[in-house]
């Protein structure tokens, strides 16, 4: 069985109904997986969740586990070490289940209590900024995920990613500090410079501006965007 075919028509539960897990529920299930349930604690969750996938059953997260074949962790980073660890304890865990988590920091290394139990453990990150919403299918077409799992199964990420719209990037599990704390400057730096510039032109009583800072913001990103996709050993064109 190839990789694709391994990674096809699986039985998907979803841990965290925040902005990332609907959303990449979603996508799953429009390339043809069937959403087992989905975890979700909230009512603001909650409800992101029934929008996002009417009739899927909200269950408790070792129920998620338990139905699933493959479990889509969408939850902080943070959260994940003690998370794994407990449903380890508990012999949550089957043999051949896929676990996939998108916390940008963590390479698959997180799922050591899993791969222990015969699980087969993978990274996905998407690299895109979740509103929660059905927009964000749109943000994924064409969007990167960064894909870290061990080499037997990498095709596997890669299939995932590409049956969700974007294109699969491979990060080495050693790498994903450095990946996550560039993705993280990349976010907040361009929402501090927006920030900013929005701040003074309010001050001097400009009114819109966003409309007036958004043509520059994106044409001066799109441009840097530009030189760094550009061959190192090439000179900028001006």
């Amino acid at each position: 069985m190839s990789a694709g075919q391994q990674a096809s028509r699986l039985g998907v539960g979803v841990v965290g109904a925040g902005r990332v897990g609907p959303v990449l529920a979603r996508a799953l299930a429009g390339a043809g997986h069937a959403i087992t349930g989905i975890s979700a604690i909230s009512d603001e969750s909650r409800e992101r969740a029934e929008t996002m996938l009417p009739g899927v059953p909200i269950l408790e997260v070792g129920e998620v586990v338990r139905r699933s074949e493959l479990v889509l962790f969408a939850i902080p980073g943070s959260e994940l070490p003690d998370l794994v660890s407990g449903l380890a304890a508990t012999g949550a865990w089957q043999p051949g289940q896929l676990v996939v988590h998108t916390a940008p920091e963590h390479g698959y290394g997180v799922f050591g209590p899993a791969l222990a139990a015969g699980a087969i453990p993978l990274a996905l990150h998407p690299a895109v900024v979740f509103t929660g919403t059905s927009l964000d299918l749109t943000r994924l077409v064409g969007a990167t995920i960064a894909v870290t799992a061990p080499a037997p199964v990498l095709p596997i990420g890669q299939a995932l990613a590409v049956e969700m719209g974007a294109e699969p990037v491979i990060v080495e599990e050693r790498d994903r500090p450095a990946y996550a704390e560039a993705v993280g400057a990349a976010a907040e730096f361009s929402r501090a410079v927006v920030r900013q510039a929005a701040g003074a032109l309010r001050e001097i009583g400009v009114e819109g501006p966003d409309r007036l800072i958004g043509g520059i913001v994106r044409a001066a990103i799109e441009e840097e965007l530009r030189v760094a996709g550009a061959d190192p050993g090439s000179d900028p064109v001006p």
